[in-house]
């Protein structure tokens, strides 16, 4: 019978990756980790203390950093791939999971599954010819050399890609090559994955192209498998059930999905929702349950597209059950900034990101052109962010691959605030108390429409004493709330003073905090 050597990939959560490995490793099969190396070292430290008397564990040799989109996962996974490899020759198959992955089938149904058929299961479609890629860049992936990650480094990314397009530096894709792609979840046999470690140990070239393609995870196995093993060998699908929304992002399962998930015709599923804790005990007893009575119905994607376009077209006969815990997630924290003076919140929050590895974002629901990552659409206009203030959020979450998030707001945005703090995950805000001149308070006038540059100085003055009542009234009706977590910084205070709320908001060591209290000309108009 088949013993599956599962990789995993994962950077966060320790006590959940240790009951991820003990469940999959409880009917005999194998696991091998690599923990990103980003993770504090407290949280490999923990799994290795839980996991280390398991034989059928082991970890990858070295753990490196991994950024979205980059080489380091492809680096990461064949790191795994070659622990497993080394330290599991009974493996008959490698299958690569995520932290949010379980299954969805027993032990004894998988494993049936793949005896019954010598193939390997990966998506693998000609990345020319298919249109896998709905959106953004396509044969760029290819052709040009990428240096730099999107996420974290924007404008080196874009710059670097304009340069080598204007100066026409266009390379050739290695010959023998039919590049394909497709989803990073795949499970090959043995043989294969001893075919593709010898290739990275002999084709030099395919390697150094690749080490600089964009998100070569959905191209790199996909494509070698492809070029080693013969067509029929191949079933071009994954295993792993997972669906993406009209936005691009995964959509989470949740406690009440347990019947549809065991009834979609694959092994695991992702994304499994950190708080759905029912469901991922069911779904951890089931592996071990040795069931094989599972009734293949497959309608999932069907249903969902059906559910979430009722809302569309503007007919919504029951509720959408995708939505019923639309929440940021338990686990995550926001962190608000709020100011009414815009360009404090953005010199604290320019220093708050140099000091630390906090991802943060500008005025997004006060600015159209905030800068902000393509995420399909919802995005683009004020009033869209605004009416999908969770779902935009969720996705920035994901974007950014944290659980840690900065955001700016006016003052103004109390109803947000109060959205984002009925939530269950845990928010943060930190208010910056500002003083305000006449002049800085007539500006403001002109800038949201009350006055204009040919408004008299004497309608001027009579405007003067009820905007200054609106700032004074928006900070009392955020200090009347009673919000949990509500730290102020005020422009008179020293820096030693305005520390403490500092690193009480972003959870930092007090030098860390009263080195952006120092940040210089903080509170300058």
């Amino acid at each position: 019978m088949a013993k599956i050597a599962f990789i995993l990939l994962c950077h966060k959560d320790p006590e959940a990756i240790v009951q991820q490995a003990q469940q999959l490793t409880a009917m005999g099969d194998y696991i091998a980790i690599h923990f990103d190396a980003r993770a504090p070292q407290a949280a490999f430290a923990h799994i290795r203390e839980h996991l280390d008397d398991n034989p059928n564990v082991t970890f990858a040799k070295k753990r490196i950093k991994c950024g979205w989109g980059e080489w380091s996962l492809v680096q990461a996974t064949l790191h795994a791939v070659e622990a497993a490899v080394d330290a599991f020759p009974r493996a008959t198959h490698f299958y690569m999971v995520s932290g949010d992955c379980m299954a969805i089938k027993s032990a004894e149904y998988a494993k049936t599954l793949l005896d019954s058929d010598d193939c390997d299961y990966i998506e693998s479609f000609d990345f020319f010819e298919s249109d896998w890629i709905k959106t953004g860049m396509k044969e760029e992936r290819l052709i040009y050399r990428h240096f730099f990650n999107e996420r974290t480094q924007k404008t080196l990314f874009y710059n670097a890609w304009w340069l080598q397009r204007k100066l026409k530096l266009e390379r050739k894709i290695p010959a023998d090559l039919q590049i394909m792609i497709g989803s990073q979840w795949w499970c090959l046999r043995r043989r294969t994955i001893e075919w593709i470690l010898d290739m990275t140990r002999s084709r030099k070239d395919v390697m150094r192209f690749f080490r600089t393609t964009w998100i070569p995870d959905e191209t790199f196995f996909q494509t070698l498998v492809r070029h080693l093993v013969p067509e029929e060998e191949i079933r071009t699908r994954t295993l792993t059930f997972l669906m993406f929304t009209d936005y691009g992002m995964p959509v989470t399962f949740y406690n009440d999905h347990y019947d549809l998930l065991l009834s979609q015709d694959f092994l695991f599923a992702r994304k499994i929702s950190p708080e759905a804790s029912s469901l991922k005990e069911r779904l951890g007893q089931l592996w071990a349950s040795g069931r094989s009575d599972f009734k293949i119905s497959n309608e999932g994607r069907r249903l969902f597209t059906f559910l979430t376009g009722r809302g569309r077209i503007g007919r919504r006969f029951a509720p959408r059950f995708w939505e019923s815990e639309a929440t940021l997630g338990r686990e995550r924290e926001l962190l608000i900034v709020a100011c009414k003076k815009w360009h404090v919140a953005k010199r604290l929050v320019g220093s708050i990101k140099h000091h630390t590895n906090i991802p943060a974002i500008d005025y997004l629901f006060n600015e159209e052109d905030t800068d902000l990552p393509d995420l399909g659409g919802i995005q683009t206009t004020l009033e869209k962010r605004t009416r999908h203030r969770r779902a935009l959020m969720r996705m920035l979450f994901d974007y950014y691959d944290t659980d840690r998030l900065i955001i700016c707001l006016d003052t103004a945005n109390f109803d947000l605030m109060q959205d984002f703090f009925s939530d269950r995950s845990t928010t943060r805000l930190l208010e910056l108390e500002c003083e305000f001149s006449d002049d800085y308070l007539i500006g403001h006038a002109k800038r949201v429409g009350l006055a204009g540059e040919q408004t008299g100085d004497e309608t001027m003055q009579q405007l003067l004493p009820t905007i200054r009542y609106d700032v004074i009234y928006e900070s009392d009706r955020i200090r009347d709330a009673g919000f949990a977590h509500h730290g102020r910084l005020h422009e008179s205070n020293s820096p030693d003073e305005n520390t403490p709320p500092i690193a009480q908001f972003l959870s930092v060591t007090e030098d860390v905090a009263r080195s952006i209290a120092q940040t210089p000309y903080l509170f300058a108009d």
